[in-house]
């Protein structure tokens, strides 16, 4: 599994936000409160759901599952004179990101991730860089069906 590289133009999300951690995954509590709401953000820039991630700049240093991070359910806009009361805004800064492809459901996204950060990564000429890792999930997500794709983008740098 090779992903392309992109330098990616920052975008503005409008969503939701929740601290959590690996050993305390709330991201369906995410969803469900985010899912009925986001009709009321007018200013969408697309029709793409962004899941997000926002780590402490040494997370992957030292990982550990229970440390937390910030999981965001989130939509692209145009900008931020709309946010609807409940919402808040996270904006994605340029850089250059590794956008790689998960096939199937998402319950089967612990081996692409694990594919990326034990395979890919070391052997690349690339490392983490301290940006929002996020996921994109367009017209071909279809939740749990096998047949579901979705773009994970992960922030990266040059080795030094």
């Amino acid at each position: 599994m090779e992903p392309r590289t992109e330098m990616l133009t920052g975008k503005k999300l409008a969503g939701k936000r929740i601290s959590m951690s690996f050993t305390n995954n709330k991201t369906k509590e995410l969803w469900q409160s985010f899912m009925p709401a986001r009709g009321e953000i007018r200013n969408t820039a697309g029709r793409e759901l962004f899941s997000v991630e926002v780590y402490d700049p040494c997370y992957f240093l030292d990982f550990n599952p229970g440390k937390e991070f910030e999981k965001w359910a989130a939509v692209e806009v145009n900008d931020f004179n709309e946010v609807p009361p409940g919402m808040e805004t996270l904006v994605i800064p340029t850089g250059l990101y590794a956008v790689f492809i998960h096939r199937g459901p998402g319950s089967g996204g612990e081996k692409t991730y694990r594919h990326i950060f034990e395979t890919w990564l070391p052997g690349s000429s690339y490392e983490i860089d301290c940006r929002p890792h996020f996921a994109v999930m367009g017209e071909k997500y279809k939740k749990d069906d096998p047949g579901s794709e979705e773009e994970i983008w992960i922030p990266v740098k040059k080795k030094a």
